[in-house]
Protein backbone atom coordinates (compact mmCIF):
# COMPACT_ATOMS: atom_id res chain seq x y z
CA UNK A 1 0.00 0.00 0.00
CA UNK A 2 1.31 3.45 -0.93
CA UNK A 3 0.25 6.88 0.40
CA UNK A 4 1.09 10.34 -0.91
CA UNK A 5 1.97 13.15 1.53
CA UNK A 6 2.23 16.77 0.37
CA UNK A 7 4.67 18.95 2.33
CA UNK A 8 7.75 18.21 4.41
CA UNK A 9 7.07 20.07 7.64
CA UNK A 10 7.19 18.57 11.11
CA UNK A 11 3.60 17.24 10.97
CA UNK A 12 4.25 15.65 7.56
CA UNK A 13 7.45 13.92 8.72
CA UNK A 14 5.83 12.67 11.93
CA UNK A 15 2.85 11.26 10.03
CA UNK A 16 5.13 9.66 7.43
CA UNK A 17 7.14 7.90 10.16
CA UNK A 18 3.95 6.62 11.81
CA UNK A 19 2.74 5.20 8.47
CA UNK A 20 5.97 3.49 7.41
CA UNK A 21 6.11 1.89 10.86
CA UNK A 22 2.98 0.03 9.67
CA UNK A 23 4.85 -1.04 6.50
CA UNK A 24 3.03 1.49 4.32
CA UNK A 25 5.01 3.05 1.48
CA UNK A 26 5.06 6.86 1.66
CA UNK A 27 5.88 9.18 -1.23
CA UNK A 28 6.45 12.71 0.07
CA UNK A 29 6.20 15.59 -2.41
CA UNK A 30 8.00 18.75 -1.33
CA UNK A 31 9.08 22.01 -2.88
CA UNK A 32 12.68 22.58 -3.92
CA UNK A 33 13.14 25.28 -1.29
CA UNK A 34 14.24 23.79 2.02
CA UNK A 35 11.69 23.79 4.84
CA UNK A 36 12.37 26.77 7.09
CA UNK A 37 12.81 25.68 10.70
CA UNK A 38 12.68 28.25 13.47
CA UNK A 39 15.86 27.57 15.46
CA UNK A 40 14.50 28.82 18.79
CA UNK A 41 11.01 27.26 18.78
CA UNK A 42 10.19 24.36 21.05
CA UNK A 43 7.30 21.94 21.37
CA UNK A 44 5.48 20.70 24.45
CA UNK A 45 4.45 17.04 24.32
CA UNK A 46 2.08 15.62 26.93
CA UNK A 47 3.04 12.44 28.80
CA UNK A 48 0.33 10.37 27.09
CA UNK A 49 1.34 11.60 23.63
CA UNK A 50 5.04 11.13 24.38
CA UNK A 51 4.42 7.48 25.32
CA UNK A 52 2.65 6.99 21.97
CA UNK A 53 5.40 8.89 20.12
CA UNK A 54 8.20 6.79 21.61
CA UNK A 55 6.44 3.47 20.95
CA UNK A 56 4.80 4.11 17.58
CA UNK A 57 6.81 6.83 15.81
CA UNK A 58 10.39 7.27 17.06
CA UNK A 59 12.04 7.26 20.48
CA UNK A 60 13.00 10.81 21.47
CA UNK A 61 13.82 10.25 25.15
CA UNK A 62 17.37 11.55 24.65
CA UNK A 63 16.07 14.82 23.14
CA UNK A 64 13.35 15.78 25.63
CA UNK A 65 13.42 17.67 28.92
CA UNK A 66 10.82 16.58 31.45
CA UNK A 67 8.62 19.14 33.21
CA UNK A 68 7.21 18.14 36.61
CA UNK A 69 5.61 21.43 37.63
CA UNK A 70 3.73 24.30 35.98
CA UNK A 71 3.38 27.61 37.81
CA UNK A 72 1.07 30.30 36.45
CA UNK A 73 1.23 33.95 37.46
CA UNK A 74 -0.55 37.15 36.45
CA UNK A 75 0.40 40.80 36.69
CA UNK A 76 -2.72 41.49 38.77
CA UNK A 77 -1.61 39.15 41.56
CA UNK A 78 2.06 40.18 41.39
CA UNK A 79 4.24 37.43 42.94
CA UNK A 80 1.31 35.30 44.09
CA UNK A 81 0.79 32.03 42.15
CA UNK A 82 -2.45 31.92 40.21
CA UNK A 83 -2.35 28.19 39.46
CA UNK A 84 0.03 25.39 40.31
CA UNK A 85 0.15 21.97 38.65
CA UNK A 86 2.63 19.31 39.72
CA UNK A 87 3.54 15.65 39.45
CA UNK A 88 6.60 14.89 41.55
CA UNK A 89 6.66 11.19 40.57
CA UNK A 90 6.56 11.71 36.80
CA UNK A 91 6.49 14.46 34.19
CA UNK A 92 3.43 16.55 33.35
CA UNK A 93 4.82 17.08 29.86
CA UNK A 94 8.14 17.33 28.04
CA UNK A 95 9.85 19.99 25.93
CA UNK A 96 11.77 19.32 22.72
CA UNK A 97 13.41 21.70 20.25
CA UNK A 98 11.68 21.82 16.84
CA UNK A 99 14.91 21.62 14.85
CA UNK A 100 16.18 18.58 16.78
CA UNK A 101 12.92 16.68 16.32
CA UNK A 102 12.86 17.57 12.61
CA UNK A 103 16.45 16.36 12.17
CA UNK A 104 15.97 12.97 13.84
CA UNK A 105 12.76 12.30 11.88
CA UNK A 106 14.30 13.34 8.55
CA UNK A 107 17.46 11.27 9.08
CA UNK A 108 15.47 8.20 10.06
CA UNK A 109 13.06 8.46 7.13
CA UNK A 110 15.80 8.83 4.51
CA UNK A 111 17.26 5.50 5.63
CA UNK A 112 13.94 3.66 5.33
CA UNK A 113 13.05 1.66 2.20
CA UNK A 114 9.36 2.51 2.63
CA UNK A 115 10.00 6.25 2.25
CA UNK A 116 10.69 8.34 -0.83
CA UNK A 117 10.97 12.12 -1.01
CA UNK A 118 10.24 13.73 -4.37
CA UNK A 119 11.38 17.32 -4.88
CA UNK A 120 9.18 19.28 -7.27
CA UNK A 121 9.92 22.63 -8.91
CA UNK A 122 6.31 23.10 -10.01
CA UNK A 123 3.19 21.65 -8.40
CA UNK A 124 2.32 19.13 -11.12
CA UNK A 125 -0.98 17.56 -10.04
CA UNK A 126 -0.65 14.80 -12.63
CA UNK A 127 2.12 13.31 -10.48
CA UNK A 128 -0.29 12.54 -7.63
CA UNK A 129 -3.54 11.72 -9.45
CA UNK A 130 -3.11 7.92 -9.23
CA UNK A 131 -2.76 7.70 -5.42
CA UNK A 132 -5.73 6.23 -3.56
CA UNK A 133 -5.03 8.44 -0.54
CA UNK A 134 -3.39 11.88 -0.57
CA UNK A 135 -2.63 13.61 2.73
CA UNK A 136 -2.05 17.34 2.35
CA UNK A 137 0.15 19.02 4.98
CA UNK A 138 1.19 21.91 2.71
CA UNK A 139 -0.58 25.16 3.60
CA UNK A 140 0.64 26.89 0.42
CA UNK A 141 -0.09 24.11 -2.09
CA UNK A 142 -2.46 24.86 -4.99
CA UNK A 143 -4.67 21.98 -3.78
CA UNK A 144 -5.08 23.86 -0.50
CA UNK A 145 -6.12 27.05 -2.27
CA UNK A 146 -8.53 25.14 -4.52
CA UNK A 147 -10.21 22.71 -2.10
CA UNK A 148 -9.45 23.87 1.47
CA UNK A 149 -10.13 27.60 1.41
CA UNK A 150 -13.13 27.54 3.77
CA UNK A 151 -11.74 28.09 7.25
CA UNK A 152 -12.78 29.39 10.64
CA UNK A 153 -10.05 31.93 11.41
CA UNK A 154 -9.45 34.05 14.48
CA UNK A 155 -6.66 36.60 14.18
CA UNK A 156 -5.03 37.64 17.44
CA UNK A 157 -3.19 40.58 15.84
CA UNK A 158 -0.18 39.29 17.73
CA UNK A 159 3.29 37.95 17.20
CA UNK A 160 4.91 35.19 19.23
CA UNK A 161 8.55 36.00 19.99
CA UNK A 162 10.75 32.98 20.66
CA UNK A 163 14.28 32.63 21.94
CA UNK A 164 16.54 30.48 24.12
CA UNK A 165 18.11 31.89 27.27
CA UNK A 166 21.41 30.48 28.53
CA UNK A 167 21.77 30.68 32.29
CA UNK A 168 23.59 29.22 35.26
CA UNK A 169 22.74 25.59 36.05
CA UNK A 170 19.72 24.92 38.25
CA UNK A 171 17.33 22.01 38.89
CA UNK A 172 15.20 23.13 35.98
CA UNK A 173 11.95 21.11 36.01
CA UNK A 174 9.34 23.87 36.43
CA UNK A 175 7.63 25.67 33.55
CA UNK A 176 6.43 29.19 34.31
CA UNK A 177 3.71 31.13 32.50
CA UNK A 178 3.02 34.76 33.30
CA UNK A 179 -0.02 36.57 31.94
CA UNK A 180 1.52 40.01 31.61
CA UNK A 181 -0.14 43.27 30.56
CA UNK A 182 1.25 42.75 27.04
CA UNK A 183 0.33 39.07 26.70
CA UNK A 184 1.31 35.58 27.93
CA UNK A 185 5.00 34.90 28.56
CA UNK A 186 6.24 31.32 29.00
CA UNK A 187 9.58 30.06 30.38
CA UNK A 188 9.97 26.42 29.26
CA UNK A 189 13.08 24.55 30.50
CA UNK A 190 15.02 22.46 27.97
CA UNK A 191 18.09 21.63 30.09
CA UNK A 192 19.76 22.54 33.38
CA UNK A 193 21.25 25.68 31.84
CA UNK A 194 18.89 26.52 28.95
CA UNK A 195 15.26 27.64 28.87
CA UNK A 196 12.99 28.34 25.92
CA UNK A 197 11.01 31.59 26.01
CA UNK A 198 7.76 32.27 24.15
CA UNK A 199 6.26 35.76 24.49
CA UNK A 200 2.97 36.44 22.69
CA UNK A 201 2.51 40.19 22.35
CA UNK A 202 -0.40 42.01 20.75
CA UNK A 203 1.64 45.01 19.68
CA UNK A 204 3.47 44.47 16.39
CA UNK A 205 5.85 47.32 17.10
CA UNK A 206 8.11 45.63 19.61
CA UNK A 207 11.78 45.51 18.69
CA UNK A 208 14.06 42.69 19.80
CA UNK A 209 15.73 45.03 22.32
CA UNK A 210 12.32 45.56 23.94
CA UNK A 211 11.72 41.81 24.10
CA UNK A 212 15.06 41.26 25.84
CA UNK A 213 14.20 43.99 28.32
CA UNK A 214 10.80 42.40 29.02
CA UNK A 215 12.37 38.95 29.52
CA UNK A 216 14.73 40.42 32.11
CA UNK A 217 11.86 42.28 33.80
CA UNK A 218 9.71 39.16 34.28
CA UNK A 219 12.53 36.71 34.96
CA UNK A 220 12.70 35.97 38.68
CA UNK A 221 14.39 32.59 38.50
CA UNK A 222 17.43 32.52 36.22
CA UNK A 223 20.87 34.12 36.25
CA UNK A 224 20.97 34.84 32.52
CA UNK A 225 24.30 34.72 30.69
CA UNK A 226 23.04 35.13 27.14
CA UNK A 227 19.81 35.57 25.19
CA UNK A 228 20.01 33.87 21.77
CA UNK A 229 18.58 35.20 18.51
CA UNK A 230 14.96 36.32 18.85
CA UNK A 231 12.60 35.05 16.15
CA UNK A 232 8.87 35.55 15.71
CA UNK A 233 5.81 34.21 13.94
CA UNK A 234 2.24 35.41 13.47
CA UNK A 235 -0.47 34.06 15.75
CA UNK A 236 -3.89 32.96 14.62
CA UNK A 237 -6.43 30.27 15.34
CA UNK A 238 -7.57 28.19 12.39
CA UNK A 239 -9.99 25.31 11.82
CA UNK A 240 -10.97 23.89 8.44
CA UNK A 241 -14.70 23.54 7.80
CA UNK A 242 -14.14 20.37 5.78
CA UNK A 243 -11.26 17.99 6.44
CA UNK A 244 -11.22 16.37 3.01
CA UNK A 245 -12.04 16.67 -0.68
CA UNK A 246 -12.72 13.24 -2.16
CA UNK A 247 -9.56 11.22 -1.37
CA UNK A 248 -7.46 14.25 -0.32
CA UNK A 249 -7.20 14.67 3.45
CA UNK A 250 -5.99 17.89 5.09
CA UNK A 251 -3.60 17.41 8.00
CA UNK A 252 -1.33 19.14 10.53
CA UNK A 253 -1.23 22.95 10.67
CA UNK A 254 -3.44 23.06 7.60
CA UNK A 255 -6.16 21.33 9.63
CA UNK A 256 -5.93 23.40 12.80
CA UNK A 257 -3.79 26.03 14.48
CA UNK A 258 -4.16 27.26 18.05
CA UNK A 259 -2.65 29.89 20.31
CA UNK A 260 0.59 28.58 21.91
CA UNK A 261 -0.43 29.65 25.44
CA UNK A 262 -1.52 26.09 26.35
CA UNK A 263 1.21 24.28 24.39
CA UNK A 264 -1.36 22.13 22.59
CA UNK A 265 -0.70 22.64 18.85
CA UNK A 266 1.56 19.65 18.23
CA UNK A 267 -0.34 17.58 20.80
CA UNK A 268 -3.49 17.99 18.69
CA UNK A 269 -1.55 16.73 15.66
CA UNK A 270 -0.29 13.69 17.59
CA UNK A 271 -3.88 12.89 18.62
CA UNK A 272 -4.85 13.16 14.94
CA UNK A 273 -2.06 10.72 14.07
CA UNK A 274 -3.27 8.31 16.75
CA UNK A 275 -6.73 8.42 15.17
CA UNK A 276 -5.67 8.04 11.53
CA UNK A 277 -3.29 5.18 12.32
CA UNK A 278 -6.17 3.34 14.05
CA UNK A 279 -8.33 3.77 10.94
CA UNK A 280 -5.54 2.67 8.58
CA UNK A 281 -4.62 -0.31 10.78
CA UNK A 282 -8.24 -1.48 10.59
CA UNK A 283 -8.21 -1.11 6.80
CA UNK A 284 -5.03 -3.19 6.58
CA UNK A 285 -6.41 -5.94 8.83
CA UNK A 286 -9.54 -6.35 6.67
CA UNK A 287 -7.77 -5.85 3.34
CA UNK A 288 -9.82 -2.75 2.53
CA UNK A 289 -8.63 -0.03 0.12
CA UNK A 290 -7.14 3.30 1.17
CA UNK A 291 -9.64 5.68 -0.36
CA UNK A 292 -11.91 8.56 0.64
CA UNK A 293 -13.55 6.34 3.27
CA UNK A 294 -10.39 6.93 5.37
CA UNK A 295 -10.95 10.68 5.07
CA UNK A 296 -14.66 10.47 5.92
CA UNK A 297 -14.11 8.30 9.00
CA UNK A 298 -11.26 10.51 10.22
CA UNK A 299 -13.36 13.66 9.86
CA UNK A 300 -16.35 12.08 11.62
CA UNK A 301 -14.21 10.89 14.52
CA UNK A 302 -11.99 13.91 15.12
CA UNK A 303 -13.43 17.17 13.80
CA UNK A 304 -15.76 17.87 16.75
CA UNK A 305 -12.96 17.16 19.24
CA UNK A 306 -10.56 19.54 17.52
CA UNK A 307 -13.18 22.27 17.26
CA UNK A 308 -14.12 22.00 20.95
CA UNK A 309 -10.46 21.97 21.98
CA UNK A 310 -9.57 24.96 19.77
CA UNK A 311 -12.52 26.96 21.07
CA UNK A 312 -11.51 26.07 24.62
CA UNK A 313 -8.04 27.53 24.06
CA UNK A 314 -9.59 30.65 22.49
CA UNK A 315 -11.81 30.95 25.56
CA UNK A 316 -8.78 30.81 27.87
CA UNK A 317 -7.08 33.47 25.75
CA UNK A 318 -10.13 35.77 25.84
CA UNK A 319 -10.60 35.23 29.57
CA UNK A 320 -7.05 36.31 30.32
CA UNK A 321 -7.44 39.20 27.89
CA UNK A 322 -10.29 40.45 30.05
CA UNK A 323 -8.26 39.76 33.19
CA UNK A 324 -5.26 41.58 31.71
CA UNK A 325 -7.31 44.70 30.96
CA UNK A 326 -9.05 44.63 34.34
CA UNK A 327 -7.86 47.02 37.05
CA UNK A 328 -8.85 44.71 39.91
CA UNK A 329 -7.81 41.20 40.88
CA UNK A 330 -11.31 39.69 41.31
CA UNK A 331 -11.05 37.44 38.21
CA UNK A 332 -7.56 36.29 39.17
CA UNK A 333 -8.66 35.39 42.69
CA UNK A 334 -11.66 33.48 41.29
CA UNK A 335 -9.38 31.40 39.05
CA UNK A 336 -7.05 30.77 41.97
CA UNK A 337 -9.97 29.61 44.14
CA UNK A 338 -11.13 27.03 41.58
CA UNK A 339 -7.58 26.02 40.71
CA UNK A 340 -6.86 25.13 44.34
CA UNK A 341 -9.60 22.48 44.15
CA UNK A 342 -7.70 19.20 43.70
CA UNK A 343 -10.49 17.56 41.65
CA UNK A 344 -10.67 20.47 39.19
CA UNK A 345 -6.87 20.54 39.05
CA UNK A 346 -6.79 16.85 38.07
CA UNK A 347 -9.43 17.37 35.34
CA UNK A 348 -7.42 20.23 33.80
CA UNK A 349 -4.27 18.08 33.91
CA UNK A 350 -6.01 15.13 32.20
CA UNK A 351 -7.48 17.33 29.46
CA UNK A 352 -4.04 18.81 28.73
CA UNK A 353 -2.53 15.32 28.70
CA UNK A 354 -5.06 13.35 26.64
CA UNK A 355 -7.48 15.84 25.09
CA UNK A 356 -11.17 16.55 25.65
CA UNK A 357 -12.44 12.95 25.53
CA UNK A 358 -9.80 11.27 27.69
Amino acid sequence: MRVCILGDGLSALTLAKALINQNIFVDMFAKKKAYNINQTRTLGISKYNLDFFNKNIINVEKLIWKIKRIEIFTDNLKDEKLLNFKNDNSQLFSIIRNNELYKILENNLFKNKYFKKIITIKENLSLIKDYELIINCDYDHKITKKHFSKKIIKKYNSLAYTTIINHEKIYNDTAVQIFTKLGPLAFLPISKNQTSVVYSIQSRNKKNDNIEELIHRYNFKYKINKIEKIENFELKSLNLRSYHHNNILAFGDLLHRVHPLAGQGFNMTIRDIIEITKIIKKKLEFGLPFDKSVCIEFQNNIRHRNLIFSNGINLIHEFFNIERKSKNDLLSKSIKFFGNNSSINKIFTKIADRGIFF
